[in-house]
């Protein structure tokens, strides 16, 4: 297993690539469709081709996942874990009720990055707590899509060395 604070992210001297996992909850399958007037007009197959093509630019490789289902989001995560790879996740709504999301998170060794399209902590109440901000390495809402993109710039750009805060 890799272990992030070992090497740095991005392209490695073996021109290895650091693997990203970009995991999106419930509901984002309906990107440009949902709330456009919170969401945004970015469809999910846009997103995911902005996600795709940021990583490349930054040397690294996005896999960009949607799933509807708590318990998919959850072998995602293990295997994330498992492979050392670090996680970029907006849980959607099961940021704010899903505690087994939380433990799953927890378990990784890589940074973990949770992204909101949305500003939550503008909007109703139940969305102002996130059970994944705890364990998460760092938190970027309210900036639309292009949060997953600052989220790739920070994983392509850390310094990964065990006292990086």
């Amino acid at each position: 297993m890799r272990r992030w604070r070992d090497e740095p992210l991005g392209r490695r001297g073996d021109d290895t690539v650091t693997t990203v996992l970009v995991l999106n909850g419930p509901n984002l399958d309906r990107l440009g469709r949902r709330e456009p007037e919170i969401y945004g007009s970015t469809s999910y197959d846009d997103l995911v081709t902005l996600v795709e093509t940021q990583a490349t630019e930054l040397g690294l490789t996005a896999v960009v996942r949607q799933s509807n289902s708590e318990g998919q989001l959850l072998d995602w995560l293990h295997a994330a874990a498992d492979a050392g790879d670090p996680v970029i996740l907006n849980a959607g709504a099961l940021t704010h009720t899903s505690i087994a999301l939380r433990d799953a998170c927890a378990e990784l060794t890589a940074p973990l990055i949770e992204v909101h399209i949305s500003n939550v902590h503008a909007r109703e109440e139940f969305r102002h707590h996130s059970y994944l901000s705890g364990v998460a390495t760092g938190v970027i809402v309210g900036l639309g899509v292009q949060g997953y993109l600052l989220a790739l710039r920070y994983l392509a750009t850390l310094d990964a060395t065990p006292d990086q805060p």
